[in-house]
């Protein structure tokens, strides 16, 4: 949406239709318009040793967001081979954003930047940038894209025109899958169901790319272990083995797994409380039965696991240290899951 509004702006001073209107929307879509400015997450990798930025990795986000401009943060850091740090966007990118956009229009229309995923902005960047998104030069625009709100500073969103996109329908996703790859109907509105409203996910699960499976597996071997703790000392042992292998994931990779647990959670909970319309997940392991999980997810400790989970995404994002964070995890979650339904 942000690269069809960014076209449109962008050939908004030539006749519609015209070769030069036509020209500038071709140039957006080759994302080589000299009035186009991406800026996104980046890390230090092989090649870019320190004081990474945004236009270090041109080509590959040229190349990324041709491939599939609804990928995640985590698949963008993968490419680059670096899904074991985080990115953010730094207080020199935005010496490099304000310098870009004080420069005159290349085509004497509209100076446009798109900011992907702003929230990963550090204090530093959003401070820097603040008096540009307050006061903007004449026909300089600035698109922030967020997937979490409520990480962006406050005084950023003051300045900011909010324009909130909804989790797709079912059948969008559906038609989309069918058009764009081939899906047959049936299979198409399976992956609809399951992908929630997110595009995205729709489109690892038809091509089998997502991590699903693995972090079932996570998922699994850290609630049966969990249950059997409180038993048994000696399942401890198996607990720290299981901290010690999720502490050595890359935190992108950890902060999907606290996710995706949401998710099952949530499943269960759906499950227990018979709303099997809603209930999309089929588990990977034979052995592992969500119907048999759920009654051990209820109102009496639903709340409690969400916010220990989202507490523990929280921390991942501010670097703590992940073998005593997801030890705590899986202490507190042994208690949760013990939790009497009254």
């Amino acid at each position: 949406m942000a690269i069809a509004y960014a076209a449109e702006l962008l050939a908004s001073h030539y006749e519609k239709g015209s070769a030069e209107y036509e020209a500038s929307h071709r140039k957006v879509r080759e994302f080589n318009h000299p009035d186009l400015h991406f800026f996104y997450p980046v890390n230090t990798t092989k090649e870019v040793k320190k004081d990474a930025l945004s236009h270090d990795f041109a080509e590959q986000w040229r190349e990324f967001v041709q491939q599939n401009p609804y990928a995640s943060l985590f698949e963008w850091l993968q490419s680059l081979g670096i899904g074991d740090k985080q990115g953010n966007i730094s207080r020199g990118e935005a010496n490099h954003i304000s310098k870009k956009l004080s420069l005159k229009s290349h085509e004497g229309g509209y100076k446009i930047a798109i900011i992907w995923m702003a929230e990963n902005m550090n204090i530093s960047c959003a401070n820097a940038i603040l008096k540009l998104i307050e006061e903007p030069t004449d026909k300089t625009v600035l698109l922030l894209l967020s997937e979490r709100e409520e990480n962006i500073l406050t005084t950023i969103k003051s300045r900011c025109q909010k324009i909130s996109f909804p989790r797709l329908p079912d059948a969008e996703i559906a038609n989309g899958l069918i058009k764009k790859y081939n899906l047959e109907e049936s299979k198409a509105i399976q992956i609809s169901r399951r992908a929630q409203g997110d595009f995205n996910k729709a489109i690892q699960l038809s091509g089998e790319t997502d991590g699903d499976a693995q972090f079932e597996s996570w998922f699994i071997a850290l609630v049966r272990t969990a249950f059997m703790a409180k038993q048994d000392k000696k399942a401890i042992r198996e607990l720290l083995a299981w901290t010690d292998h999720i502490a050595s994931a890359g935190r992108e990779t950890q902060k999907k797994f606290l996710i995706f647990s949401i998710e099952m959670f949530r499943q269960a909970l759906l499950t227990n409380y018979q709303t099997h319309e809603l209930v999309y997940y089929n588990t990977y392991d034979p052995g592992f039965s969500l119907r048999k999980f759920a009654p051990y997810v209820h109102h009496n400790n639903i709340e409690e696991i969400f916010k220990t989970l989202e507490e523990a995404t929280y921390h991942v994002e501010r670097n703590a240290h992940a073998k005593i964070l997801f030890m705590d995890l899986s202490i507190k979650l042994t208690r949760l899951l013990h939790a009497k339904r009254s």
